[in-house]
């Protein structure tokens, strides 16, 4: 099972759906004030853990008593993926990192903190401690398979240990996403210097992990034997390591083009028209002054809509003259107006408040200073994020 935790610096791109995380889960606990998620898809493939888990019982516990202990297996199972992420999660807030959640999904789970810790030394402590009480866990479930007897509770204490074991193992393998490949990015920084730098070639790692990993059935007879259910495992597993190695690639180079978003940079120059104006004459007047952004202003001058883009593009050229552009137009809530000064994370912070298409951008002295469209943000990242559901 795979555990770790990430960092949301994209967060306000993901909250307007350029970057989603999906759905949230089920809450299910909230220890130490940390909401505990767990995926609906959880429930499907902890029931085909039962399942298999029983079968493999049913030549040491026979009726339905194999299925009540393997269920009690998958169960502790996870809580000791949780008591794992919960590791990550107190020695991050220990550091003053918040925490935004704990999501236990089906291949295990992961621990969402909202920011980067600031040095790699806090980096390779938050990103340890998860493996390093996995590890302890089985060293305990170790020194209790020596004392306990033999049966149902025996059973249960050598696999709990042995499944700890193989957590706290495989986190420690240095490739993202997994928490050795944190710790190595921790030391690569603390190296060069450089986080993102860091961040790719511990992601570069997970990526070679993942492909030695698609090699293990072919060296290891699985092929030959037919062992289809170990292949579909590693294959899996192999896909999970891929695309968290992808998405942490692509998460440095979404931070690498932040110093470019400026909200003045990316301004549109706008013409103010009365709402009465016809679409077909605001289009004409923005043409002539070579802007691409049409504001409504009232009486007194007062700019109290835009114009949506989308909407003049979906009105027929020849219906626009009996169009009056104040029917195209968002009326400008307070959400809506934005400083021309904004750049950065804190633009991206203000446009995930107010999801809207178009922005009004004004200066510091309450001057219209143009509009932002939020698809000319999307150019920005064009390639980098993914538009994902």
């Amino acid at each position: 099972m795979a555990s770790g935790q990430e960092e949301q610096p994209e967060q306000a791109q993901s909250d307007q759906g350029r970057a989603g995380r999906g759905q949230q889960g089920i809450i299910v606990a909230r220890p130490f004030g940390i909401p505990v998620y767990v995926s609906p898809y959880w429930f499907i493939i902890a029931g085909v853990f039962i399942i298999i888990y029983a079968n493999d019982l049913s030549t040491s516990i026979y009726g339905n008593t194999r299925y009540i202990v393997a269920a009690a297996f998958v169960v502790l199972l996870y809580v000791s993926v949780l008591v794992h992420e919960l590791s990550h999660s107190i020695v991050a807030r220990g550091f003053g990192l918040p925490v935004r959640r704990i999501l236990l999904y089906p291949l295990g789970g992961v621990s969402e903190i909202e920011r980067e810790a600031p040095t790699p030394g806090r980096e390779f402590a938050v990103a340890g401690a998860g493996p390093a009480l996995s590890l302890a866990l089985g060293a305990l479930g170790w020194g209790l398979s020596q004392v306990a007897p033999y049966g149902v509770t025996g059973a249960l204490i050598r696999q709990l240990m042995v499944a700890n074991i193989i957590v706290g193992v495989f986190n420690l393998l240095p490739g993202l996403p997994l928490d050795g490949g944190r710790m190595l990015r921790a030391v690569v920084w603390k190296v060069t210097g450089k986080p993102g730098t860091a961040t790719i070639a511990a992601a570069w790692v997970g990526r070679v992990l993942a492909i030695a990993l698609l090699a293990i059935p072919f060296f290891s007879g699985a092929l030959a034997g037919g062992d289809l259910v170990s292949m579909v495992w590693v294959v899996v597993i192999a896909a999970f390591m891929w695309t968290g190695a992808s998405q942490s690639i692509k998460a440095t180079r979404f931070r690498e083009r932040l110093p470019a978003l400026q909200a003045r940079r990316l301004a549109r120059k706008a013409i103010s028209v009365p709402a009465s104006t016809p679409l077909a004459e605001a289009i004409r007047q923005a043409d002539e002054a070579k802007a691409r952004a049409v504001v409504v202003v009232d009486h007194d001058n007062k700019p109290i809509a835009i114009v949506n883009e989308a909407a003049v593009m979906a009105t027929p050229p020849q219906r626009r003259p009996w169009v009056d552009a104040g029917s195209m137009a968002r009326s400008i809530d307070p959400g809506v107006i934005l400083s021309a000064d904004l750049q950065g994370m804190a633009l991206l912070d203000a446009i995930r408040r107010s999801p809207a298409s178009e922005y009004l951008l004004v200066e510091p002295s309450g001057e219209v200073a143009g509009v932002l469209a939020a698809r000319d943000l999307d150019q920005v990242f064009a390639g980098v994020l993914s538009p994902v559901t």
